[in-house]
């Protein structure tokens, strides 16, 4: 008979793939003088959140990146509050930790430049949840063995997938109670409009009747 304990153990190993590529967003994207590039991660309450970001170098290695491939970085909370900002800079990193659940949006601009025209590569990883852990400093500190550091790192990872769940289940019954406020209103619109439209049909029928026996035809 199968141990629970593998079982669960097991179901772990098989959700952490899934959802370690959901907490790490890594790309490489360019931008033009002039231009921005928003990105959004929905993020749960009280959930880390770390973000590294720098502009690659255009010339040759040994040679500075040059003061026109310098951009601007914000990172804002659902709510417009700024956890964030970065001015003319060409790399820069930022950690906190989610006040509220919601959609976080970090943008990238470049300020535009009409004596010259550049396209700036830059390249973002942010990470949240158990990505966003420095395990090599828990070793560190801690002087945990390997199988201890493991399972500490299966443990996060259930953890996680047990808040990502319950989240999950969260935004489920906020959208069922919007679908639902939806289709009330939707129904009483409707029901609205058919009683305009009979009320307007009515007055039509009574309108011309009294027209017709003003003429003497009926």
């Amino acid at each position: 008979m199968s141990n629970p304990n593998h079982i669960h153990i097991l179901r772990v190993l098989l959700l952490a793939p899934a959802l370690m590529a959901s907490i790490v967003n890594s790309m490489r994207f360019e931008l033009k003088s002039g231009q921005s590039k928003c990105i959004s991660e929905d993020l749960k309450s009280n959930v880390i959140t770390v973000g590294n970001y720098y502009v690659l170098n255009p010339n040759n290695d040994g040679f500075p990146i040059p003061d026109s491939h310098k951009i601007t970085v914000r990172v804002r909370s659902p709510y417009g509050n700024d956890f964030h900002y970065g001015d003319s800079v060409h790399s820069g990193n930022f950690a906190f930790t989610a006040a509220e659940a919601g959609d976080y949006t970090a943008c990238f601009s470049v300020p535009s430049n009409l004596n010259l025209a550049v396209t700036v590569l830059v390249d973002f990883v942010w990470k949240n949840g158990f990505a966003a852990k420095d395990w090599s400093k828990v070793v560190k500190k801690g002087h945990i063995e390997v199988m201890e550091l493991e399972l500490q790192k299966l443990n996060d990872i259930a953890s996680s997938i047990h808040d990502e769940i319950f989240y999950l289940r969260e935004r489920e019954v906020e959208m069922q109670d919007l679908n639902d406020e939806t289709n009330t209103k939707m129904f009483t619109f409707t029901l609205v409009s058919i009683l305009v439209c009979l009320s307007v049909a009515g007055l039509q029928l009574w309108h011309l009747k009294s027209f017709f026996e003003k003429k003497k035809l009926i």
